[in-house]
């Protein structure tokens, strides 16, 4: 069975978390309500999932994000989703950056449960998902000296659905578009931002990353 850890100050929705998960046939083996009480039970277990929530006590600010810290250094396998009830931009692209298997949802996805499940599943996968509302907040705050700016809309749209952790069949399924056009418009993207010519997954997430830093 997929073992899950929660960290979630407010019970309730801890709860009910943990029984959406339970029904997706997921294994809930923490349920912290805070972010020491999270890293003490992994000191001894390995989870394939962790779910934990930015603001946490005693401060509620970014005890969450810490515990997120930790947790991506001494267990690098496993998958974190990190929940906000804002949009907190800094926070979120600080994170992302740190690589794969990782997630940032707004509360909110939690109450469309397919929504959610699919989140969890795809960072458990290896993907990187972003929330859709972080997505659409970086687009509408660029900069004028947005690096992005050579980019066509389609190009645009194409990376902006990478960042939510979406692969090429993912996003010609959303764009109706074939998967041979996104791996051209893949291409073009890596070309018009002057990536280095390393490996396509290290390709993408440097794409990502230059996606959330143009605001």
């Amino acid at each position: 069975m997929k073992r899950i850890a929660l960290a979630e100050d407010d019970v309730l929705l801890r709860e009910g978390m943990a029984t959406l998960l339970e029904s997706a046939g997921y294994d809930v083996v923490c349920r912290a309500g805070d972010a020491a009480e999270l890293l003490d039970f992994l000191r001894g277990a390995e989870p394939e999932m962790i779910v934990v929530d930015i603001r946490m006590p005693p401060t509620c600010t970014t005890e969450g994000l810490d515990a997120a810290r930790a947790i991506r250094e001494d267990h690098p396998k496993a998958g974190i989703l990190v929940l906000s009830a804002h949009v907190e931009v800094d926070q979120a692209m600080e994170l992302l950056a740190t690589g794969r298997r990782i997630g940032y949802l707004l509360k909110q996805r939690v109450a469309s449960v397919d929504g959610f499940i699919e989140a969890i599943e795809r960072v458990r996968g290896g993907d990187s998902v972003v929330d859709p509302v972080l997505v659409s907040e970086l687009f509408a705050a660029r900069r004028r000296e947005d690096p992005l700016a050579l980019l066509s809309p389609r190009e645009r749209e194409v990376l902006a659905l990478m960042a939510e952790g979406r692969s090429n069949a993912g996003i010609a399924h959303r764009l109706w578009i074939s998967e041979g056009t996104v791996e051209k418009h893949v291409r073009s993207i890596m070309a018009r931002l002057r990536l280095p010519d390393t490996g396509d997954d290290h390709r993408r997430v440097l794409a990502v990353i230059a996606f959330l830093e143009s605001r």
